[in-house]
């Protein structure tokens, strides 16, 4: 497990100011836009995220202590549990998990707003029931899938199985073909679903859906949306600073404060008497969860007389 407070350079007993105070340094010699590594960015804010919150603070040091802590209540035991549940583990029908990227705006990470979208999903066949047809057992192996030999002779006989031949692990053949499936047990229809966004998901994060992914295997699996954050109206995602870019003329960059948008609304700026356009001016608490800042990008446009 990382040590997130090595990486924000601070002791396990430091405090909640001494543990911001040590991330707005290390945020601001290493941001992407100022010339720092964007890995770096990524694990001191990740970092920050998980020890920067009380809670999260607890439970990150309470797994560091004690390792099997999130594997069950006292008395964990690795190789009783998995006697006890080899058996239920290969019976228990099971689907795979459908993975999706769904692309997320700047602007919608911010607000958290609802996110609908379309996908193909697998449906149990409804004529066949998902059969596939008309079944009937496989004669060769009764419908187990398996054929159980004898191996050896004397003493050394062994029992071994082996995947039946005639039905290739099925268990049955079709005397009916489903019409509407052609025995595939299923039907691929496309489906529109909404999720709510919480504010500040971040690119590569995971959302997942119970049962909401394709039929297989005589059940339904999960479906894992994979987050992938892109500009939106001028505004981009770096780690929990907000970036906007902002396109003035030459008139309007002479004036005192600038009004620029935030997805809260207009919100209004004071120009310093001298700056520079290739660096961004800094608004702080402005960006996402009240810890990243507000950068904002000042691009002049012109012309010619």
């Amino acid at each position: 497990m990382e040590n997130f407070y090595q990486t924000l350079g601070v002791n396990e007993n430091a405090t909640q100011d001494e543990i911001k105070k040590a991330y707005r340094k290390l945020a601001v010699e290493h941001h992407p836009d100022k010339g720092g590594n964007e890995d770096t960015f990524k694990k001191i804010s990740q970092a920050y995220d998980t020890v920067g919150d009380e809670s999260k603070r607890k439970q990150y040091d309470n797994q560091r202590s004690n390792p099997f802590s999130n594997m069950g209540g006292g008395g964990f035991n690795p190789f009783e549990d998995m006697f006890q549940n080899s058996f239920y583990q290969q019976r228990r029908r099971t689907a795979p998990d459908k993975i999706i990227e769904v692309t997320v705006g700047a602007v919608q990470s911010y607000n958290g707003s609802e996110k609908s979208f379309t996908y193909n999903r697998k449906h149990k066949c409804e004529p066949c029931n998902g059969n596939g047809g008309e079944r009937i057992n496989c004669n060769s192996c009764g419908g187990e899938g398996f054929i159980t030999q004898r191996v050896g002779s004397g003493l050394f006989v062994q029992l071994v199985r082996q995947t039946c031949n005639s039905c290739g692990g099925k268990g049955f053949s079709y005397k009916k073909v489903c019409g509407s499936c052609n025995g595939e047990t299923t039907t691929t229809k496309p489906e529109t679903i909404t999720i709510k966004l919480p504010h500040g998901i971040d690119e590569g994060q995971f959302l997942k859906l119970q049962g909401k992914g394709d039929y297989v295997n005589g059940v339904y699996g999960n479906l894992v949306i994979k987050v992938k954050v892109t500009p939106e109206d001028n505004f981009e995602k770096s780690g929990d600073d907000l970036i906007y870019n902002a396109y003035f003329d030459l008139n309007t960059i002479r004036n005192e404060k600038l009004d620029i948008k935030h997805p809260k609304g207009t919100m209004s700026i004071k120009l310093p008497e001298e700056f520079d356009t290739e660096k961004p001016l800094r608004v702080k608490s402005k960006g996402f969860h009240n810890t990243g800042d507000l950068f904002v990008k000042l691009h002049v446009k012109f012309k010619r007389n």
